[in-house]
């Protein structure tokens, strides 16, 4: 039985439960989520509680160390009713999993919160003076997705020291609670808005050496600490455009069936039943492919606690391949609407949006694709899997 196997019959499944339960209540809210940049504060609360923002911590730490189709299941949930909530879940939850890789005295001042959140992004320029007992860091983080409903902020800093003018090449990340740091609001975007990522900084700033440090082999044996972040990311981050895709196209769908033009309703279209088909066949066989690459990966993580270049390419290869698709899916129902779709009104406006945005972050670069080009044509993959 693997860890993720361990803990009860009534423990399996309650969180997919409760995400399930909520989010209804996060469709109702997430037009005021992009209007306000920020997953509404009520709803923070209510996931807070529930221990969806947990959900990949250790038990040993009083977190959910769920099992991850299930995980990619709640990602999902929250994705369908609002991108930006959906992505906010995955970013909180999956940067959690470090809370396996840290000291467990500093695991345990963070998670031993119910209500914590530790947020993150990488550094426009930062650096970290050590110092008795510490480090002086000063610097600026950008793209800290949830930040509004954040209770920590993680900032992965270059130390350097005296005797190395130039830094030693040693990235240590500093733990900050948020009210350490100032808020820097650049958050001015098109889509995934309500996932409120702003910046910060601080100025000369003692962080006590207990909360800092360098991400160690993971002291916990869950299946889950084997898969690297990067790809907890990836299939996260696809989930969620697949989540987008769904409701977007399910949008689609239902304007076609009330809307008439000068043809007839809009449902009786041949052109609208074919692209209707189309969209279905590229959104199912995306999200086919991602969860074959998912439970590939899963398996040889829970059954061997190792994963192959091949498990680890396919699933980056997937992931990519599902947030170019569902952006395609979403271009499909956007056309479908026709003038209606540029109103900010109508529901397939944000998810257009959100979608869009979802391509442009990381996980869908297109060199990824090489990636997975170069293993199957035989070379030596190069790439962040």
């Amino acid at each position: 039985m693997s860890r993720a196997d361990e803990g009860g019959a009534d423990d399996r499944g309650r969180f997919l439960a409760a995400a399930r339960e909520l989010a209804p209540r996060v469709a109702t809210v997430a037009d005021l989520n992009d209007r306000d940049r920020r997953v509404t504060p009520e709803v923070a609360a209510a996931i807070a509680d529930r221990g969806l923002f947990r959900l990949l911590v250790p038990r040993s730490l009083g977190g959910g160390e769920i099992d991850w189709i299930e995980y990619l299941s709640i990602v999902r949930t929250f994705a369908e009713a609002d991108g930006s909530t959906g992505w906010c879940i995955n970013q909180n939850n999956v940067y959690a999993t470090v809370s396996a890789s840290m000291p467990v005295e500093t695991a345990r001042e963070i998670w031993g919160n119910p209500r914590a959140v530790v947020t993150n992004g990488p550094p426009a320029f930062a650096e970290a003076v050590p110092e008795e007992n510490g480090y002086r860091l000063t610097g600026r983080w950008n793209f800290s997705s949830g930040f509004r409903h954040a209770t920590w902020l993680a900032a992965a800093t270059p130390v350097r020291r005296p005797e190395h003018d130039d830094g030693d090449g040693e990235i240590r990340t500093m733990l900050l609670p948020k009210q350490e740091a100032t808020p820097v609001d650049v958050w001015e975007v098109g889509g995934l808005r309500g996932t409120g990522s702003f910046s910060f900084r601080v100025e000369d700033l003692f962080v006590p050496a207990v909360r800092t440090f360098v991400p160690e082999t993971p002291h916990e044996e869950g299946p889950i600490y084997v898969i690297p972040m990067s790809l907890l990311f990836a299939a996260g981050f696809a989930t969620v455009a697949l989540g987008v895709a769904r409701s977007g196209l399910d949008a689609a769908i239902e304007l076609a069936t009330v809307k008439r033009t000068d043809l007839g309703l809009l449902a009786d279209s041949q052109i609208t039943q074919r692209e209707i088909g189309r969209a279905e066949a590229v959104y199912r066989s995306a999200r086919a492919f991602l969860m074959e690459a998912v439970s590939a990966v899963w398996e040889s993580a829970c059954s061997t606690r190792s994963l192959s270049v091949e498990d680890r390419v396919r699933l980056r290869l997937a992931a990519t391949h599902a947030i170019h698709m569902a952006a395609g899916v979403v271009d499909i129902a956007y056309t479908l609407c026709g003038s209606d779709a540029i109103f900010t009104d109508n529901p397939i406006q944000r998810r257009f949006q959100d979608v869009h945005a979802i391509t442009q972050q990381s996980q869908g670069r297109l060199v990824h694709y090489d990636s997975a080009g170069q293993f199957f044509l035989g070379s030596e993959p190069k790439g962040a899997f």
